[in-house]
């Protein structure tokens, strides 16, 4: 299989444009009502603050910015989600050419991540964990430009220090990410004496610091709610001796799991396995970094306080795998190999919008079949029945009453669980069930 450079950017260009158009259309097509985390997004986005009862506030900020321009169209959330995607896979070819310096296993790089099914089947829900992805690859890439410098250009440590704060406004699991390259750069600077300490280094973590104030003032009035949501949800508050053992084997076996597509296709590609390195490589060295050492972190998190790795919060921790496998094997990678792995590439990647729509269609008790439009316009009927005034606000939980946020009209905010405190600020209200509208 012949593949002429200027032909790899067209292929690229394609696979970007078919991604998004697949992964954007058939959940607009197979689902009733956007999923759980996206109307979440959307109910704290009605009531913008700097933080909120489970996450930072940065997926709130993007799906916000999509309702102003799109209103309560469920296509335009997972067209938000599919951007996300493809410009990381954009910004991880970019990378991939500077480590590589070949655009053909650049491509191949990005092509790899199809077999990770975190960059396609669970890409339509936008939640934090796709949110942070572009911050995650941007963060990479400038670390990658600081790294390469013998002295730091101001310009790309500020804005390692802006994507790494709108990173963690997006997760705080972004944190791993940042430890691992400050590792890198320490053991470098301290250990190695392979690179001189210089100011602007400290330009990045000053950035974001301050970058950080108002959502540290935040959590400070709200009692830190994020952070004890997090540990309740990791059962790191509740841990016995044996989730110290079974919890970090748990999460090991579940990651060769989701890596065993990916293997498959580089299975395909490769004349033998067979992995060269040398730890005094500096490329290496940045991939091991960036790839392994915030999986090390997070599994010997888990070890320390026995908590529950969830597995959807691995979601960008693989991001540049295809690069690094491709770059440590990339002398076993053969010409005569590329059809194969691209039969293997177009399976996986056909596959999965397949099965995704499958189980869209066939399964009828899920998030996404709940009949957010039909209950919204029963809801506005009884409100009309009593009362002339606009809906303005609702109370309840994120699910029912930010699903009545997104799909009203007039786009009430959403103001938390129900609270008689709060009813009483409302000039009119009425209470269905668990939730509660009114007007104030």
């Amino acid at each position: 299989m012949v593949i002429y450079k200027k032909q790899i950017k067209i292929y690229f260009y394609i696979f970007l444009t078919i991604h998004l158009i697949l992964w954007t259309l058939i959940p607009s097509l197979t689902n009733n009502n956007l999923p759980l985390d996206t109307i979440e997004a959307l109910a704290w986005g009605s009531n913008l603050d700097w933080g909120f009862n489970k996450h930072p506030p940065m997926s709130a900020f993007m799906v916000e910015i999509f309702y102003s321009i799109f209103g309560s169209n469920d296509w335009a959330y997972y067209l938000l989600s599919q951007i996300f995607i493809i410009f990381s896979f954009f910004v991880i070819f970019q990378f991939s050419k500077e480590i590589l310096n070949n655009e053909i296993l650049a491509l191949i790089s990005v092509l790899l991540l199809e077999g990770i099914y975190f960059y396609n089947f669970t890409t339509p829900e936008f939640n934090v964990n796709v949110c942070q992805i572009p911050f995650w690859v941007l963060t990479v890439y400038y670390s990658w430009k600081v790294f390469n410098q013998k002295i730091p250009k101001l310009k790309d440590c500020i804005i390692v220090g802006i994507f790494a704060v709108g990173g963690f406004l997006s997760k705080y699991l972004f944190i791993y990410l940042l430890i691992a390259i400050d590792i890198l750069f320490i053991y470098l600077i301290f250990f190695k004496k392979e690179k001189k300490f210089h100011f602007n280094y400290l330009i990045s973590v000053e950035v974001f610091l301050v970058l950080l104030i108002p959502h540290i003032i935040w959590l400070f009035n709200n009692d830190f709610i994020t952070l004890t949501y997090g540990l309740a949800r990791s059962s790191a508050d509740s841990s016995t001796f044996l989730n110290h053992l079974i919890y970090p084997a748990i999460f090991i076996f579940k990651q060769i799991g989701i890596l065993v597509p990916f293997f498959v296709m580089l299975y395909f590609l490769i004349k033998k396995i067979k992995i060269s390195y040398n730890l005094k490589d500096r490329k290496l060295l940045f991939l091991l970094a960036i790839n392994l050492l915030p999986i090390f972190l997070i599994l010997f998190t888990s070890m320390i306080m026995g908590s529950k790795i969830r597995t959807m919060w691995m979601t960008p921790f693989y991001l540049f795998f295809g690069t690094l496998l491709v770059y440590i094997s990339q002398k076993y990678i053969v010409k005569q190999n590329y059809k194969s792995f691209a039969i293997s590439f177009l399976i996986l990647f056909l596959l999965s919008p397949i099965t995704y729509a499958y189980v869209s269609i066939t399964e009828t008790n899920k998030r996404t079949d709940y009949p957010g439009k039909e209950i919204a316009n029963k809801v506005q009927l009884r409100w009309d029945k009593e009362f002339k005034e606009p809906i303005n606000v609702v109370l309840g939980n994120e699910w029912n009453a930010g699903n009545l946020s997104y799909h009203l009209k007039t786009r009430p905010v959403w103001d938390g669980e129900v609270d008689q405190n709060k009813l009483d600020t409302y000039n009119i209200y009425i209470c269905i069930d668990s939730i509660c509208l009114g007007n104030r």
